[in-house]
């Protein structure tokens, strides 16, 4: 079986670690306090400089929900179109109406646009009231995967409920599991779920360097990076799984 793991890159730094790792693609992501939102066009200029493996920017424009205005559409289609300019291989997105349904007719129109870099749905996907309807409509969107935790805050939560989703795309669109996902438990997730692909963010937290501390703030500054271990570690657990 080839199995392909993605990994969240926080900062330009985690790229190179996630490429030399062995991962085979990058979701490339600002925010990590807010679940992720669009990176810079500077990150994302320097990410594909940087790396040869595939990378895919999110276009969330804010954290929160995903019922999008039409200003913050525009946004969207804004940031996409610059992704396709930067050469990225494909961009992650995921758009709600106020129902729980998919907004199929927004979300087909950014896959438009971001054709041919291909589009995976995210954890939006997670905050449906239908699953069942969803995947049918993120399929007529012109997707290519769908991210979910199986509506459960982790995928080993949902790994049920992922299990059900895979069966049901029968290989119409690739259901990608994430959230929680590490190296003690990425094997069992392919035996429960029989899902191919994988995302983890794999982060750890690294203290600022700066020699320099201002006592009266109070604080501890710490930024998020992609652990090279971990990766190396969940990419030696699919190798080894039948």
């Amino acid at each position: 079986m080839s199995f392909k793991l993605e990994v969240i890159a926080f900062n330009i730094e985690s790229c190179a670690v996630i490429e030399a790792s062995g991962a085979h693609r990058i979701e490339l992501c600002d925010n990590p306090g807010e679940g992720g939102t669009t990176p810079s066009a500077g990150f994302i200029q320097q990410a594909r400089k940087k790396c040869s493996i595939e990378l895919y920017p999110i276009i969330r424009p804010r954290g929160g929900d995903f019922l999008y205005t039409e200003e913050e559409f525009e946004c969207m289609k804004t940031d996409i179109i610059q992704c396709k300019k930067a050469g990225c291989d494909g961009v992650v997105i995921g758009m709600l109406m106020a129902d729980g349904s998919v907004d199929t007719d927004r979300c087909s129109r950014l896959v438009s646009i971001a054709y041919p870099m291909g589009v995976t749905f995210h954890r939006a996907f997670d905050r449906v009231a239908d699953p069942v309807q969803a995947l049918e409509d993120v399929i007529k969107t012109g997707c290519e995967r769908i991210l979910t935790s199986g509506l459960r805050p982790q995928a080993s939560d949902g790994a049920a409920m992922i299990k059900e989703l895979i069966a049901q795309a029968n290989e119409r669109i690739c259901i990608m599991p994430g959230s929680g996902i590490r190296s003690n438990n990425i094997a069992s997730l392919v035996t429960a779920t029989g899902a191919v692909e994988f995302h983890s963010s794999a982060r750890i937290s690294i203290p600022g360097k700066m020699e320099y501390k201002n006592q009266f703030m109070n604080e501890q500054l710490f930024s998020i990076s992609a652990d090279e271990s971990e990766i190396v570690a969940m990419i030696n657990a699919l190798k080894n799984c039948p």
